[in-house]
């Protein structure tokens, strides 16, 4: 399962004239996909499942989330309930817009207990909304032993900020500085390595970046964010709560300008989650822009259904 999320500074009172924008043919291309994704069981991973039923109310709840609110407080204004209501980003062309879905969301997507969808589509940008039967804060299981690479956050450079919202979580009596140093030195000398020669990231090829430094601030957000997924067992960047990668980074204390995140769960050593970050477009952008200046990155093992490790990397270009 592959979550999304990109922070905006627009007005969540324009969520309205946004939704009565949507073109229809954005809406048959996002909606086809699913339904073909769904009938299709991800190309035989998971079992099919029948059509969702489309509802004009959730693509009203897509566009207010693409407006910059959250997920849950959209769903409610909307008369969902939060927790039985699950979203997901995608960033694609026309043409790919299938196949990225199926790479990045369709255990999610193809869960046969969802039952209605919505959509917003701005430009590249898709917005997909649905509902199930019972709750969502646990995404459909993907195939036994499978890492889940979630899609890359990416937040807008700030206008306004917000209230500082809580921090992420941590265990009873766990340093969120217990993190091997070595683990992130290890993979800041991954990124810097790949930034200095430049990459290939899906179809574009990026030149060189300069290089990141490791942020302390930054590898603590990291690691909240890692223990409450860990610990709540769920997937995604927002948190249950509906924070979002840059709420957590304000939280904290950090002057952010720009913030992205990368998620992963399942791979068992830093070689091997940053190159499956690297062999993933959209992630492999976040590590070679050369807008972020700072990294941070932790890891935390399940304790619940999952027992594998989650991995957080934050990334942010501090305000001037």
């Amino acid at each position: 399962m592959r979550g999304h999320w990109v922070g905006r500074s627009a007005l969540r009172s324009l969520w309205a004239v946004l939704a009565a924008c949507a073109s229809a043919s954005a809406h048959a291309d996002a909606l086809s996909a699913v339904q073909v994704l769904r009938a299709g069981g991800c190309g035989g991973v998971v079992p099919a499942a029948q059509p969702l039923r489309h509802n004009a109310w959730l693509d009203r709840t897509a566009a207010q989330w693409a407006s910059g609110g959250s997920l849950p407080a959209a769903a409610m204004s909307n008369g969902f309930r939060a927790e039985f209501t699950a979203g997901v980003y995608v960033r694609a062309q026309d043409a790919s817009l299938l196949e990225e879905l199926r790479r990045s969301s369709c255990s999610t997507l193809a869960n046969r207990g969802l039952r209605e969808i919505g959509a917003y589509r701005n430009g590249l940008d898709t917005w997909l909304v649905v509902v199930s039967v019972y709750p969502v804060t646990v995404p459909a299981a993907p195939a036994a032993g499978a890492p889940l690479w979630a899609a890359p956050a990416v937040a807008t450079p700030s206008q306004a900020l917000p209230p500082p919202a809580p921090a992420s979580p941590t265990r009873p009596g766990t340093a969120m500085a217990a993190q091997p140093p070595v683990l992130a030195s290890r993979a800041l000398q991954l990124v810097n390595e790949v930034r200095a020669r430049g990459a290939r990231c899906g179809q574009h090829s990026l030149g060189p970046a300069p290089p990141l430094t490791l942020s302390g601030t930054l590898a603590d957000v990291a690691f909240g964010h890692a223990v409450d997924m860990a610990d709540q067992n769920y997937f995604a960047h927002e948190d249950l709560a509906g924070h979002s990668p840059a709420d957590r980074v304000r939280a904290i204390g950090y002057p952010e300008k720009l913030v992205g995140e990368n998620i992963a769960y399942g791979p068992r050593t830093i070689e091997e989650v940053v190159q499956g970050w690297l062999d993933s477009p959209g992630h492999c952008e976040n590590i070679m822009d050369p807008r972020f200046a700072e990294m941070g990155i932790a890891n935390a093992t399940g304790r619940a259904t999952r027992h594998g490790l989650y991995w957080v990397q934050v990334f942010a270009a501090p305000r001037s």
